[in-house]
């Protein structure tokens, strides 16, 4: 395992890793994962590239904020941009998974001449999936409206037992089951979630997508991703079902 670093943005502390040599390459984890989440993959990727791994703050050993709007995508955007430069790294590759891949998003956006290419895995905009809102995707993605319910319901109800209700969220968006999950990294999982300032901060995520994520997308439709950009998501996870015929390039305009 790497060492832990702690970079401070704006009174935040971020979290993160750095292993390899090479072109750099951002990493940002998902919801309600930690940069452990790449751990397995980091050996590998280190032979050609310089890995930073990094907490999302609120997430995992960063900083938690104590309110909504700052756990928007711009800051943490931001954040990842200030750490990449402390280390000297003032133009890289990012790839991120869910919430990372929507904090990458904004990071192509917001600071284009920082980005040399863009991975997302397991999204669409934040603007597309909350304005195309079906009753289908409502039953999928229920937790961004159970998470977005003003402070402390969802807090006060997940704190009862974090175990069941985030690992529910780790098997419910496709097809996996938990002997799938790596135990040491489901160990840091569960250490991170039972934190009840995490659990705070992930709500306001959810929250200030809702109250200001979408706006700022909605702000942006006329923008497009400049640099080349690549999009995954498992063919048989909810992510293709829910973009059904939708040509991906609508909703990543590049």
């Amino acid at each position: 395992m790497s060492e832990t670093h702690r970079f401070t943005n704006r009174d935040h502390d971020i979290a993160y890793e750095v292993a390899g040599n090479g072109p750099p390459l951002l990493l940002l984890h998902g919801f309600p994962q930690t940069r452990a989440m790449w751990r397995p993959l980091v050996p590998e990727l280190a032979k050609q590239f310089t890995v930073v791994t990094a907490d999302l703050r609120g997430y995992g050993a960063s900083g938690k904020p104590t309110t909504m709007p700052e756990m928007s995508f711009k800051l943490m955007a931001q954040d990842m941009v200030a750490l990449m430069s402390s280390l000297g790294l003032t133009n890289f590759h990012v790839a991120g998974h869910d919430r990372g891949a929507r904090t990458a998003h904004r990071l192509a956006l917001d600071h284009a001449q920082s980005v040399l290419s863009l991975t997302l895995m397991d999204i669409v905009p934040t603007e597309h999936l909350l304005t195309h809102m079906t009753t289908e995707i409502a039953k999928a993605y229920y937790h961004w409206l159970f998470l977005a319910q003003p402070y402390p319901f969802p807090e006060t109800m997940i704190t009862h037992d974090p175990d069941a209700y985030f690992e529910r969220c780790l098997l419910g968006f496709g097809k996996a089951s938990l002997s799938d999950f790596d135990s040491d990294l489901l160990t840091e999982y569960r250490a991170a979630w039972r934190d009840p300032d995490c659990i705070r901060a992930m709500c306001h995520d959810y929250r200030a997508a809702i109250e200001i994520d979408w706006g700022d997308d909605r702000d942006d439709l006329h923008r497009s991703i400049t640099c080349p950009t690549l999009v995954l998501y498992g063919k048989d996870g909810a992510m293709a079902h829910l973009l059904g015929s939708t040509p991906i390039n609508s909703c990543f305009p590049t």
